[in-house]
């Protein structure tokens, strides 16, 4: 199966949800189908109507439900579950940073805006995964996630929010040129290296150069930074003003 998913996961996708009338892309697998998850497990999951546990049948694991109208939809011609119901169905299963991880892909891929997921909860009322899943969005509540270019430029935004500091900007132009995180009051730039929006080295140079001669700051640091030595972040940032 592994070979399969690699070179034809869509076809794939696919013919589980012809397994049977009435099936959906579900859980997991819709979640990598959305892009906001990338491990989907040995097996593709669809939803079906009705009652009853899981069932595998051949590579298809089938879970049923009586509660899909209004959770279903079409995604590059797939029958798939809606980006809301496929979140509220991973969020007992995953871990809660593969949770915020698919919750801010989501908003950043704009499959589904925070209020839209916020008023989703109440359809999901007294279901596991409601309290897990909500914590989740009230941690990106007013955060401006929708303008990221990368999950490392939300969890940057997180870390200083954590830590009241000064919010920056995101992803707006400074000097003719559009900057990762930047501080008007401060003139200052700090731009994350990195990620897909930073591999032309020359290209990063030109725009440093022109907030340069434009008399703001430039700072640097690498995304794995970020992930995993947010200290380092906080140092390169304003301290709170108060």
């Amino acid at each position: 199966i592994a070979p399969v998913l690699e070179h034809d996961r869509c076809g794939l996708w696919m013919t589980a949800t012809l397994t049977h009338e009435g099936s959906w892309l579900s859980r997991l697998s819709s979640s990598v189908a959305y892009e906001v998850l990338s491990f989907e497990g040995p097996h593709v999951t669809v939803t079906r109507p009705g009652s009853g546990g899981p069932q595998l049948h051949g590579h298809v694991l089938v879970h049923r439900s009586q509660m899909l109208e209004g959770d279903v939809t079409t995604f590059k011609g797939i029958p798939i579950t809606t980006p809301a119901r496929t979140l509220a169905d991973i969020a007992p299963i995953v871990s809660d940073r593969a949770l915020r991880r698919a919750v801010r892909e989501a908003v950043r891929l704009r499959h589904i805006t925070l209020p839209e997921l916020g008023d989703a909860l109440g359809r999901y009322r007294g279901r596991r995964c409601i309290r897990k899943l909500a914590a989740t969005v009230a941690r990106y509540a007013g955060l401006p996630i929708e303008r990221a270019r990368s999950g490392t430029e939300v969890r940057a935004m997180e870390i200083l929010r954590a830590a009241g500091g000064t919010m920056p900007r995101l992803n707006v132009v400074v000097a003719g040129e559009e900057a990762d995180l930047s501080w008007p009051a401060h003139r200052l730039i700090v731009e994350i290296d990195g990620d897909p929006f930073h591999l032309d080295k020359g290209e990063d140079a030109r725009k440093e150069k022109a907030w340069r001669e434009a008399a703001w700051t430039v700072k640097r640091i690498p995304a794995d930074d970020v992930d995993h030595r947010p200290h380092r972040l906080l140092a390169l940032s304003p301290p709170n003003v108060a």
